[in-house]
């Protein structure tokens, strides 16, 4: 189910007021959240709900597993070997499951390729992607290596530890919570409070924008020229390489907005998912701005495993490309998120060598209406620099890319950009516009809308606006969001 369909505007009154009747049987309205999530899921295909049922009951059983081992320890329990055993099979089965269905098929055809001619009918098994199997199988498998860290006690709680890892509003493209944080959320009983759940409309609305006038309108824009990049001059595929960087943030942080103020009208806070990126001054400020639950994780269960920065050079420079490189491969099955994530490793290296991986951690221009010229050319530097990696997300293969790279830069000072519609022009402008001006105000708020002009009648015109371009410039056939396919 999409959050921009029909069935969508239906589904969540009906779940929100069936939920706060319940709101003094915790246990029925834990029960509610798992049957509305599994619904919500199985909406694409009712098959996928046996897979996110499998997961979350090898992680459910894994944990008590692992604690009850080491309970049994009398030294060491964290090195229990039974605890370890009982981490690593299900961090092994979950992740079987997930190397399946999303990378074999690739690793397959890449043998294929290089061994066979390209013959590989036989190898392969073309298995539909479930939607969000990323997103959820890391939820999952947190919760087992935070109680193998003894950082969280297992529940026993079936139906909770069920709705944790199944919470519709973030089930399909995050944010990846963390048990510690989501988890006793719904071991407590919730209350219904009006100014969260204000707010929660307020910022599913601001997603509700970004991702269907700003994302979307720069899609239709966007595609054919990926498509055939031979047709137009450098500049228009330079400007279309600019707003697929504009589609893919307002895309991904849009379903952000809309999960997590979906969340907060059922008493739930989910953790920031993105944090004005495009303002950073360096590539390490970008990734603690983007995506923060996923680059979080991979710092918490692999990089800080792996040693982190506190070990030789040579091994940081190491650890730097796992990290990178795993990251890139989460996205999808094909070489060019694999190369996307080492560009991003050669952007970063020389600021995590040099110990300047750190530098910026308040927001840019902190407490000052405007950026000095230094972070204006810092932002914008950056800001070209990620431009120049999502042409690599964005191409079908590495030979691809190279040709869209050689192609712009060949011909970047033939002509002006093609524009096919003058009007649709307009709105791709006056969209970014809004949606940049809105987030540089509220840069250092906790989410993007959070200001709003204080006399109401003009506060209730703004809303006005964007409900009314929401629905003035909706594509008539429900775009899916980008993320549903990692």
């Amino acid at each position: 189910m999409l959050f921009n369909s029909l069935e969508f505007i239906i589904f969540l009154p009906v779940v929100f007021a069936c939920y706060w009747l319940l709101r003094k049987r915790l246990r029925w309205q834990n029960t509610l959240v798992v049957v509305a999530s599994y619904l919500f899921y199985g909406w694409w295909d009712w098959r996928f709900l046996l897979l996110i049922a499998f997961t979350s009951f090898c992680s459910y059983f894994s944990g008590i597993a692992i604690h009850h081992a080491q309970n049994r320890a009398s030294s060491s329990p964290s090195r229990h070997p039974s605890a370890k055993f009982f981490l690593w099979a299900n961090i092994i089965l979950n992740l079987l499951i997930l190397g399946l269905f999303k990378y074999y098929d690739f690793f397959a055809q890449s043998f294929a390729d290089l061994f066979l001619g390209g013959q590989s009918d036989s190898l392969l098994l073309h298995l539909v992607l479930p939607v969000g199997i990323s997103f959820y199988t890391f939820q999952a498998l947190s919760y087992s290596i935070d109680i193998y860290r003894g950082a969280l006690q297992p529940t026993r709680n079936c139906i909770a530890f069920l709705a944790y890892v199944s919470f519709f509003p973030q089930l399909v493209a995050g944010p990846i919570e963390r048990a510690t944080s989501l988890l006793p959320q719904f071991e407590q009983s919730r209350r219904f409070s009006y100014p969260l759940a204000v707010d929660g409309l307020r910022q599913m609305l601001w997603g509700f924008f970004k991702k269907m006038v700003v994302a979307d309108s720069c899609g239709l824009y966007v595609n054919p020229i990926f498509e055939h990049p031979d047709w137009y001059n450098g500049s228009t595929l330079f400007l279309a390489a600019v707003l697929f960087s504009i589609q893919i943030y307002g895309d991904f942080s849009g379903y952000s907005d809309i999960a997590i103020g979906c969340a907060k009208l059922f008493g739930i806070r989910l953790r920031r998912n993105f944090n004005v990126p495009y303002f950073s001054r360096d590539i390490a400020e970008f990734w603690r701005r983007w995506h923060i639950s996923l680059t979080t994780w991979f710092r918490d269960y692999i990089y800080i495993p792996l040693g982190g920065s506190r070990v030789p050079k040579g091994r940081i420079v190491v650890n730097t490309f796992i990290i990178f490189l795993l990251s890139g491969l989460w996205h999808g099955a094909n070489w060019t998120f694999i190369a996307w994530g080492a560009f991003h490793a050669l952007l970063f290296l020389p600021l995590i060598l040099t110990g300047k991986n750190r530098k910026h951690l308040e927001v840019v221009a902190n407490h000052h209406a405007l950026p000095s010229p230094l972070e204006l050319l810092q932002m914008l530097a950056t800001f070209l620099l990620t431009v120049m990696g999502w042409i690599l997300f964005r191409a079908d293969s590495i030979s691809d890319a190279f040709h869209y790279f050689s192609h712009m830069f060949s011909s970047l000072f033939d002509g002006s950009p093609n524009i096919t519609s003058p009007i649709d022009a307009w709105v791709v402008s006056v969209s970014i516009i809004v949606m940049t001006l809105v987030e540089w105000i509220n840069r250092d708020q906790e989410h993007e809308f959070r200001l709003q002009p204080r006399v109401r009648p003009l506060r209730w015109a703004f809303y006005v606006v964007l409900l009314f371009s929401i629905g003035a410039y909706m594509v008539t056939n429900e775009m899916p969001f980008i993320y549903f396919q990692f």
